[in-house]
């Protein structure tokens, strides 16, 4: 993910995207929100939480992980919505910035922002990208594919009342960078699938649910972004469904129609992986 969108080199397809930018309903939205998302994407949270259950606002949520987190819009709606609060001017100055300059300024590994305001718990966001800081959340900038990358996300999890370094929720919206050739797309978003799941079974918190399919005081979440394919609904029923008490697949009413992408918001972990 990146800070702005890269147009397209042809002069037609180029201007095909631009004409669909201005009249996406969702685009227009972030530039009107007094919030200031960093991207589009944040919206899709905003609905996902909203319609089920507001996972992310329960009070016994303190600790979040997002994965494929740059430029930071899902981060931004979790830190809200964990009660950090930040104005949108924050981050005015370093969001023009060229890559390489906020790289420069900040360096690989960003903290977080003086305290304007106390929120509960921890969140860290992590990419292969910089992200501009914000309040409330720690940002790394490493391969989460890389060997190790686990220990670090768990390391800065970890706090006098979370001394494991578990998480609540993990969110991932990672996706590789299409290639064009369908098999080793497919290949390449199961691989990511496989990399979350393999990590939120070690860090996620065990959480019940009721009759009702009510995740009891919270957590034990896991959002998952994938794009549609035979295998990777193979990949739900050995690893999703036998893990978690109730799996979802949902399409946001943001995604792009023309798009493969949707999410599986899976809710209990039984913690038994």
């Amino acid at each position: 993910m990146s800070f702005r969108p890269t147009l397209p080199l042809h002069k037609k397809s180029s201007t095909a995207w631009l004409a669909r930018q201005s009249r996406d309903p969702f685009v227009k939205a972030r530039l009107s929100s007094p919030s200031s998302y960093r991207s589009r994407s944040a919206f899709k949270l905003i609905e996902l939480d909203d319609k089920w259950g507001r996972f992310l606002s329960c009070p016994s949520v303190r600790s979040v992980v997002d994965l494929g987190a740059a430029p930071g819009g899902w981060s931004q709606v979790v830190a809200e919505r964990l009660g950090w609060t930040f104005d949108a001017e924050d981050n005015v100055e370093e969001f023009g910035l060229r890559e390489e300059a906020k790289v420069q300024k900040r360096g690989s590994w960003s903290t977080e922002l003086e305290n304007k305001s106390t929120g509960r718990g921890k969140i860290v966001a992590l990419d292969l990208l910089p992200i501009v800081p914000m309040l409330g959340v720690q940002t790394l900038q490493m391969d989460f594919l890389a060997p190790g990358s686990a220990r670090v996300i768990r390391d800065a999890l970890k706090s006098p009342q979370n001394p494991e370094g578990t998480a609540d929720v993990v969110l991932s919206d990672m996706a590789a960078n299409f290639s064009g050739n369908k098999i080793r797309d497919t290949q390449s978003s199961l691989d990511i699938c496989h990399a979350v799941f393999d990590f939120a079974k070690g860090a996620l918190t065990a959480r019940q649910v009721d009759e009702r399919g009510k995740v009891l005081r919270g957590g034990g979440i896991l959002l998952l972004k994938h794009f549609a394919h035979p295998s990777l609904q193979e990949f739900r029923k050995e690893c999703l469904e036998s893990n978690f008490h109730l799996v979802h697949y949902i399409k946001p009413e943001s995604s792009r129609s023309d798009s493969a992408e949707g999410y599986w918001l899976c809710r209990g972990w039984l913690g038994r992986a």
